[in-house]
This record gives C-alpha cells, structure tokens and sequence, in this order.
C-alpha cells in the first residue's frame, strides 16, 4: 500500500535546529553490557550500587516498613497512583547530606532543592527557564560533558568557549570568562564541570567566586558536581547556594552511589531559581521506585556502604597512578585525579624513544582493546588539550588487572609493527565518532 497523499513536509514543518540535531550517542551504543565486555568508559561505579545487598545481589535483610529505611520500600500495590509530586522526604534527606557547614554557617533546606530525572533534567531545564531560543547564549569551558551543547543545541541556543586553561592543569580562566560576560549580555547561563569531564580535576572555589562577583552580569552559574563524591570531603559547593542567589549546584546519585539506573538527579539553589525549575517539570517527574531505593542509598547504613566502595575506587585509582605509567607508551596523565576515571595520554611511541601523543595511536589502541579484547575505554582525542588522551574509569580489582595486562599487550604489539586497524582513509571520521559519545 502506497503513503498516503497529504500536504505535509516534515523539512518544513519541524524546527530548524531539531532537523539539525545528530542522534545522542551513549556508551552503550557501541559496546553492550552483555557480560563479555569490561566496561570502563562510562564512568559508573563498578563496584555496584551503594546498596547493603548479598552476594545474589539482593537484598541482606527483608523490605520493612518506616521512614529512613535502609531497604527500598517499594509499594507495588499502589503503583496505580502518581508519584508524591513534591519528594519532600527526599529532599530532606539529600539537604542532610549535604549540609556540611564548610562554605556557610546555614542549612539548605527542601525548597533549596530541584530533583530530577538525572542530571540531564536539571540541565535542560535551567535552559529553559532562563533563556530564550534563538536570542541568548549559554557559555561553556572545554574540554567538558558534552550534554550541555545537545541541551544548547535542542534549546536553539548558541554557544560560547571560554577553554579551560589546559597547561595549567584545565583550571579555569575567570578573568577571561567576566570579560565575555561584560561583552556580551545575550549569555544567560555558565556552566562548569567540577571535578571536570573528562579532565578530573576540581575547580578552585576562588575562581568560581570571581564569576559570581561580575559586577554586572545578569546570569546563572551552574556547577556540575556529578563526581564531586570522589574528591576530598567539603569539596562540594552545594550549601554555598545560600550566599549567592545565581549559583547552582548540580549531583546525582549515578556516580559515587552507583545508581545510574535510577535516573535521579538534583540542583541545589535559591528558593527563587528551585521555584522556577519546579513549576516546569512535569508534575511526577520522580517515579515511586526511584524515589524509594532513592532514599534507602540516603540511609545511614547505606551511605556507610557507598564510603566502602568508594575507598576501593579510589585504592584502584591510586593503583593505576603506579602501573599505567610503567607500560611503554603511556604518557602523562592530564587534568586532576578527583573523579573515579583518568585522562592519561597515549604516545607514538615508547617515551625512551621521544613519543609525543597521538590520536592515531590512541584511537588504534581504543579500538583493538574494545573490539579485539573487551576492554572498552573511551576515546577523548578530540576535545580541546587532549591530543592522544584516552579516558579510563577505575574498575574493580579484577578489571584493572586485566585492563593493565591488555593496555601493555595492545601497546606492545603496535610499538612492533603488529597491523594497527585501517586508519589512513577514515582516521578522521573514526576519531569524530569515537569522539561523540555524551557521557
């Protein structure tokens, strides 16, 4: 049966910036959690949820009842009701964690906080709130997630680079960032990664500070602190929100607490800018489940159990600062240590022989590893000061041993005229889509 005949033309009747958009790449478009893969380019928590479970992966003690319940309390029977719209215990919970008393002598309180659907909601809907399609910008500071440009993109918003400062270690360049804020007053919104995806590394406070105190600026500045758990402790702004009234501060629960399958995100900030951000979500935008396990990983017991795994995130990541640069043709690694994966550069060649970085290189050793011996990392050559880096989440003990093996073997093999994979009439494109992935 032949289409139907009718007046419509998609080309014309869609957005022109949505017709512009490419397909969101994620890590598991390429390479599928199936079992036969090591899994360390995603940056998930190997270790598993931050949840008390036994080695059959459920549950060390039955569902019970009560508040602050360190096992999900999933009602099943009453799945056939919305969700609370408002999560207030949840918020309290995640206001609990979060009130350090470093940075303010005040308390954040549930109407200092937005949740939602990871951090993705947040993202786009401070967009939505604050800037207009077609007219404002948005600024961003590479090398950085790249959610934020898809979020500019689907918006129809333009966006600026302030670079992040990369012989420096990718700090960030406030002065520089306040004088395109002076120059331009269509930018609406700064968003910094802290610790920075894919570079590590946690940005100082006094340089976030300098772009809050613009003195003219008329704009939000959002911090993403989805790693922040893996830095020092007190390294979270979160409560600084309570001193500026144009900060955010982005988390979730995806990283450090092993719930990325959970989809729950939130933003800290003034009463003003959470009222905002509430009044557009959809009205259930938490499910029951999500909002239950989300709460037992916010237990004390539970949280005890994501400090656990962390530590050995963290012991493994003191590891691979030992070994990786033992292997011929490891470089130097880039930006800061305070997240649960590495930027570490790949060389031409052994750095005895003179190696300089090389995206060549890095892209054959990315693929051999992910296709030829199911250790998929991801491939970062492209981004602003990572010429040749590879990006590499910090697995289980297992993991990194076998990563570490393969690494050298892949390496080795290339060093000695083994056949790198066909590069010459696709390099570029290669590198673009290994390049593409958001995550």
């Amino acid at each position: 049966m032949s289409p139907r005949t009718s007046p419509f033309d998609l080309s014309k009747c869609a957005r022109p910036n949505i017709l512009r958009l490419q397909p969101y790449r994620c890590a598991r478009d390429d390479y599928k959690d199936d079992g036969s893969n090591i899994l360390l380019d995603a940056n998930e928590n190997a270790y598993g949820p931050g949840l008390a479970l036994n080695s059959q992966g459920s549950l060390e003690a039955p569902i019970v009842n009560g508040h602050g319940s360190s096992h999900p309390e999933i009602d099943f029977l009453g799945l056939n009701r919305y969700p609370d719209p408002h999560q207030i215990e949840l918020k309290q919970l995640l206001c609990r964690l979060r009130n350090t008393r470093v940075h303010t002598p005040q308390e954040l309180k549930p109407e200092n906080l937005f949740v939602g659907v990871g951090s993705d909601e947040a993202i786009d809907a401070i967009l939505r709130c604050f800037c207009t399609p077609g007219k404002d910008k948005i600024l961003t500071c590479p090398p950085t997630y790249g959610m934020y440009a898809v979020s500019a993109g689907v918006n129809d918003l333009q966006i600026v680079k302030v670079p992040l400062d990369a012989p420096n270690g990718f700090q960030l360049q406030p002065d520089k960032i306040n004088e395109v804020l002076s120059a331009d007053a269509t930018i609406k919104i700064v968003y910094i990664c802290s610790p920075g995806n894919p570079t590590a590394n946690l940005i100082r406070k006094d340089h976030i500070q300098t772009v809050l105190e613009h003195p003219t600026w008329n704009g939000v500045l959002v911090v993403d602190e989805a790693y922040i758990d893996f830095a020092p402790e007190g390294s979270s702004l979160a409560e600084w929100v309570m001193e500026w009234p144009n900060l955010v501060v982005m988390q979730t629960l995806s990283k450090a607490f092993g719930l990325a399958g959970i989809r729950l995100g939130t933003a800290f900030s003034s009463p003003g800018i959470v009222r905002l951000l509430n009044n557009l979500k959809a009205p259930y935008n938490i499910s029951s489940p999500t909002s239950a396990i989300a709460k037992a990983a916010l237990s004390s017991e539970n949280i005890a159990v994501m400090h656990s795994k962390r530590e050995k995130i963290l012991s493994q990541r003191e590891r691979l600062l030992g070994e990786l640069p033992k292997i011929p043709g490891i470089g130097r690694f880039r930006g800061g240590l305070e997240a649960n994966f590495l930027l570490v550069e790949i060389l031409d060649k052994p750095a005895s022989e003179g190696g300089r970085p090389s995206n060549v290189t890095a892209l054959a050793v990315y693929e051999a590893m992910a296709e030829k011996r199911g250790v998929v990392v991801r491939f970062r050559g492209k981004e602003f000061g990572c010429e040749g880096c590879l990006r590499v989440t910090v697995g289980t003990k297992d993991e990194v041993t076998l990563f570490l093996q393969e690494l050298r073997f892949v390496l080795q093999n290339l060093f000695t005229g083994a056949q790198i994979l066909s590069l010459k009439e696709t390099e570029q494109a290669k590198e673009e889509r290994a390049n593409a992935v958001v995550d």
